[in-house]
C-alpha cells in the first residue's frame, strides 16, 4: 500500500531525546542477555585477562613476536588482578568476623532498632549467625544488625 495514495505520511525521523532513550533501552537488553550462560559485564576478570594474553601470545607474528618487556608487563598485570582478587576474599572474611563479633557483643544489652516509620528498643535475646549478616533475636523477633541504632549497658 502506498502512503501517498491513503494520504498520511509517515515521519522517519527521530528526535535527539527519543534517539537516545532508544539507544539506553537497547543497550540495557544487550546487556541483560547471557551468551553461553554468561552475562555482559564492563568489569575483565582474571579469566578473562588470562584468555585474552593467551590468544595474543597464540596469534601473535612469529617474525615479530611480542617484547620481553611487553609480556612482563601483562605478567605483572595479570599478578596484580590475582593478588587484588584474593585481598579482596580476606577483606570479605574479615568484615564477616567483625559483624558476627560485633552481634555477640549486643548480647544481654538494651538496643534501639530501626524498622523503617517507626522503631522498637529490647533486649538481645540471642545471636543467630549462619551466613554472611548475623541476626540479633529482640522481643522474640530476629533482625539484621544493621537495623541497631544503639545499645545501652544494662
Amino acid at each position: 500500500m502506498n502512503m501517498e495514495t491513503t494520504g498520511t505520511s509517515l515521519n522517519l525521523n527521530m528526535s535527539p531525546e527519543d534517539l537516545s532513550r532508544l539507544n539506553m533501552q537497547v543497550d540495557t537488553f544487550n546487556k541483560s542477555l547471557a551468551v553461553n550462560g554468561r552475562t555482559a559485564t564492563s568489569e575483565m576478570g582474571k579469566d578473562e585477562f588470562l584468555q585474552l594474553l593467551i590468544a595474543q601470545l597464540t596469534n601473535q607474528d612469529p617474525t615479530s613476536p611480542m617484547e620481553d618487556t611487553e609480556f612482563i608487563a601483562q605478567m605483572a598485570q595479570f599478578s596484580t588482578l590475582e593478588q587484588m582478587t584474593n585481598l579482596n576474599a580476606e577483606f570479605d572474611k574479615l568484615n564477616t568476623m567483625l559483624t558476627s563479633s560485633s552481634a555477640y557483643n549486643t548480647l544481654g544489652h538494651t538496643v534501639d532498632l530501626n524498622l523503617g516509620a517507626m522503631t522498637s528498643t529490647g533486649r538481645v535475646e540471642a545471636v543467630k549467625n549462619d551466613g554472611s549478616t548475623p541476626q540479633v533475636m529482640v522481643n522474640g523477633m530476629l533482625y539484621d544488625m544493621s537495623r541497631i541504632t544503639a545499645v545501652y549497658e544494662n
